[in-house]
């Protein structure tokens, strides 16, 4: 049975077997260890049915005569390529790599990040910057970054106080916004 679309339930109303299949079995996302327990408990599989696969972590549609993988890439963002690692730092001077993208980077001493050519974030990309030192300074070495009502590859933001976290986002090639209480300096 393909599914029924949305309907409101009314109070008291009867819920028969056909409203659950149709309304919410029919239009749920099923949950199996592997695609021999799916086999198993969908016998036949109609098309937009969904599932997902616990041993390879899949989200998979039934297509009409297959199941097929799900891309999760909402609006260029990949959902599982965000890695949430902290990488921590004591260093006075930190330049920030390709390999900070989509993730924070935490300063423990008043010191300076830079964004540099060499940064080379895709767009889209982010590092969230947590200043746990007394004062922290981002500034370029090449690259256009933005922020506080300043552009340029020659400018510098201080980061308005301890324990603030400020964002630097690739919006181009070479080309970053600072997201936060930030001032140009």
């Amino acid at each position: 049975m393909a599914g029924l679309g949305r309907k409101v339930f009314e109070a008291n109303e009867v819920l028969t077997a056909a409203d659950v299949n149709g309304y919410l079995m029919d239009q749920a996302i099923m949950r199996f260890a592997d695609s021999a327990a799916r086999t198993t408990a969908i016998g036949t599989p109609t098309e937009g049915m969904f599932s997902y696969l616990d041993d390879t972590n899949q989200l998979e549609v039934y297509n009409g005569s297959q199941w097929t993988g799900v891309d999760t890439t909402v609006s260029g963002l990949n959902a599982t390529a965000i890695d949430y690692t902290i990488t921590s730092s004591t260093a006075t001077s930190y330049t920030l790599g390709t390999a900070d993208a989509n993730t924070y980077v935490r300063l423990t001493n008043a010191g300076t990040v830079t964004v540099s050519t060499a940064t080379d974030f895709p767009t889209g990309d982010q590092v969230t910057i947590l200043a746990d030192g007394t004062a922290l300074t981002i500034t370029t070495d090449g690259a256009t970054i933005a922020g506080a009502g300043t552009a340029g590859t020659a400018v510098s933001f201080e980061v308005g106080n301890q324990y603030e976290a400020v964002s630097v986002l690739c919006v181009d090639t070479d080309t970053y916004r600072v997201i936060g209480n930030i001032s140009a300096v």
